[in-house]
């Protein structure tokens, strides 16, 4: 059992990376198939149900906070498709994204910029994490080349 919250402990913390269900078995000391079933026993649903209601929690924030658009708001959370996310975020709130945003946003404070919120969530994941770029020590930032 306290594994299971160590492991549910991770995907909070981490919720907007993929979701690697072997590696979290693993530190939870389960094979991948028994930590599902135990994962759904004691908290109800299964370990990726769980992240994903975690991400649409986060991105219902956004959606009120944030000026941002559902594409950049999606990637943000953690999804890769832009129609899964729609498709979950329905399941859960019972609206769009979009049709979400317009009755809840601009209650309370102003909309964050983008530009803020993306740089506090740390900017969009890179599709090529491992690719050379003008950011990156020793690289010359206008050309991309090592120095």
């Amino acid at each position: 059992m306290r594994q299971l919250r160590l492991a549910k402990d991770a995907m909070d913390r981490d919720w907007a990376g993929p979701l690697d269900l072997d590696a979290v078995a693993a530190h939870a000391g389960y094979s991948r198939y028994h930590f599902v079933r135990a994962f759904k026993a004691v908290y109800g649903q299964t370990p990726g149900r769980y992240l994903s209601r975690r991400r649409i929690e986060r991105a219902e924030e956004l959606l009120r906070s944030a000026n941002l658009t559902v594409t950049e708001i999606c990637a943000l959370v953690g999804f890769s498709s832009l129609g899964t996310f729609s498709k979950r975020f329905k399941e859960q709130t019972g609206s769009t994204p979009s049709a979400y945003r317009t009755k809840h946003a601009g209650r309370g404070a102003a909309l964050i910029p983008g530009c803020y919120a993306l740089l506090w969530a740390g900017g969009f994941p890179s599709r090529d994490a491992g690719a050379p770029g003008p950011d990156r020590p020793g690289e010359d930032r206008n050309s991309g080349e090592a120095r």
